[in-house]
């Protein structure tokens, strides 16, 4: 669905997923757009994007995507478009709703997400208030259920769109488009925003700086006290300083949540658990069950059971 003041990347990022698709050599989808009057848009960066027919219209069955964007706010009072979507999540078919971004509020709006889990991108929280009988949950990066799925936005609608096409054509379909694209396939709705918009609250040319971006994109590496210290160029003292000051937090929880981070991302790639407390830096399964009890008050298999992921558990 586009409108204008769209995010072109949310637009573009899943489509081309979709459209590179294939399963037995054969399209996995056929991709239409359409708008609320069948014209042009113009995307927030200033594309014109073309469409070719209107929302609604007799011919344009099956999934409905709606993509995030300034323009989302004048779709929250606009009738036709929430009718739209409940009529669709109504039917007896197997069309799915899908949202990017701040799309997720154009499904609340429409009371589609009502009683179920969801997310959106992280800036849009305040927003997320106004719909008090959704389960929000900002902390990932997409959340996937039967006929509806959303994502926390931008290049998050690639990861989401990876999972519903393993979802409809399996592993290989989907790690055919992830090669593609050269994305990862498994960054997927486990994985939280936090490291993502993480980064970006400290950005900066200093070694603390520095020090975190290395934590999030090496963090099986041994990240002891000491061992951050030299990374950073700082005694012990001054490290924790700095973490407390910018992060709220300890140098060692921070290590533990990004490893959490990077483990949930890793479980849904159906890898056994023992590799994946390899691979996160835990070292060994008892201590990232015991870091995942403290992050969630449940143990790994009680979190496999609650998000539905089909992770190895061994």
């Amino acid at each position: 669905m586009l409108f204008d003041d769209v995010n072109a990347l949310d637009v573009s990022g899943p489509a081309q997923a979709f459209d590179v698709a294939r399963l037995h050599g054969r399209r996995m989808y056929h991709l239409r757009y359409v708008s609320l009057d069948g014209g042009s848009v113009r995307s927030s960066c200033g594309l014109t994007l073309g469409a070719e027919g209107t929302l609604g219209t007799e011919g344009f069955e099956g999934d409905i995507l709606v993509p995030g964007g300034s323009g989302v706010n004048a779709l929250l009072t606009d009738q036709r478009v929430l009718g739209e979507l409940r009529t669709r999540l109504a039917s007896d078919g197997d069309g799915r709703v899908i949202s990017v971004c701040s799309g997720a509020l154009v499904l609340a709006a429409a009371g589609v997400l009502d009683g179920r889990t969801a997310t959106t991108h992280w800036s849009r929280e305040p927003d997320t208030r106004r719909f008090p009988r959704i389960d929000w949950n900002l902390d990932r990066i997409a959340v996937s259920g039967e006929r509806v799925f959303t994502s926390a936005g931008v290049t998050t609608g690639i990861d989401l769109a990876l999972a519903i096409i393993r979802k409809d054509g399996g592993h290989r379909a989907a790690l055919t488009v992830a090669r593609e694209l050269v994305v990862q396939l498994w960054r997927t709705g486990g994985q939280s925003q936090y490291a993502m918009h993480l980064a970006g609250q400290i950005a900066g040319e200093d070694a603390f700086s520095r020090l975190i971006e290395t934590v999030i994109s090496e963090p099986a590496r041994r990240w002891t006290l000491d061992d951050m210290a030299a990374e950073a160029g700082m005694n012990r003292r001054t490290l924790t300083r700095h973490f407390q000051a910018h992060l709220a937090t300890s140098p060692a929880r921070f290590v533990e949540r990004i490893r959490v981070d990077h483990a949930r991302g890793l479980l849904e790639a159906e890898l056994p658990l023992k590799r994946i407390a390899r691979e996160a830096g835990f070292g060994d399964l008892q201590r990232m069950r015991r870091a995942f009890q403290r992050r969630y008050g449940v143990n790994v298999a009680d979190y496999l059971a609650t998000f539905g992921n089909e992770a190895v558990v061994r």
